[in-house]
């Protein structure tokens, strides 16, 4: 099976007049299609900042990621939206629903974006397998966080992403409630066939995906386990 993901030689660094923040340096690895990941690492590792730069939400100081066969450091802000919007899912730690929006509105959104048909009724779908088309009218302040999330989750999906990222899914979540989304994550994985990258803390978590990165002081430790 091919990659779906390579990162070659990455770095970010932050400049602010003569001072220099090195978040990540020499990050090589490479992910196979279908398969599920975690990255690890104590808090200021650059999890979240490698995360970003993977999904195309923000450029490389140096270096390269390839994503589909598209180097994303080669576009402009917009193509690599293009790009997100074509192959990508990503779920956020703090859910970011549009808060004027209902549930239903919230998945809907990459649907209109990419010009699909049959949206209301497609939204509605994934809303039924996350559990939650009974709250398809509600506003996310309306909403409990573990419901939030799955609705960030049902976002995700529904472009049919080639690639999932999530970032700290079950962070803000109680135990059972984390579960659930857990649950759903690697359900919906397995189901449409899409590589699932996350970044988290839970060392049970990540000891159910088949591959741990590790992350430190923005350099790997190892690249698998």
């Amino acid at each position: 099976m091919g990659s779906i993901l390579s990162v070659k030689n990455l770095a970010k660094i932050y400049k602010s007049g003569s001072n220099t923040l090195t978040v990540l340096q020499h990050i090589d690895f490479d992910i196979e299609e279908k398969s599920t990941v975690a990255i690890v690492g104590p808090s200021g590792s650059g999890k979240t900042t490698l995360l970003g730069l993977c999904a195309g939400l923000d450029r490389a100081s140096s270096g390269d990621v390839i994503l589909n066969n598209i180097n994303l450091n080669n576009l402009n802000e917009d193509e690599r939206a293009w790009i997100r919007n074509q192959h990508v899912g990503f779920i956020f730690q703090n859910f970011q629903l549009l808060s004027t929006l209902t549930a239903l509105e919230n998945v809907m959104v990459p649907l209109e974006l990419r010009g699909a048909s049959n949206i209301k009724e497609k939204a509605m779908e994934l809303l039924e397998k996350v559990g939650l088309q009974d709250r398809a009218s509600h506003y996310p302040s309306q909403l409990s966080g573990g419901e939030q999330q799955r609705i960030s989750l049902a976002r995700a999906f529904s472009n049919s992403p080639k690639i999932l990222f999530a970032d700290e899914p079950t962070g803000n979540l109680d135990t059972e409630t984390g579960e659930r989304v857990e649950k759903l994550l690697f359900d919906l994985n397995r189901e449409a066939g899409t590589t699932l990258v996350l970044v988290t803390h839970d060392l049970e978590l990540a000891a159910r995906t088949q591959r741990v990165i590790r992350l430190k002081g923005g350099k790997l430790l190892d690249n698998a386990e």
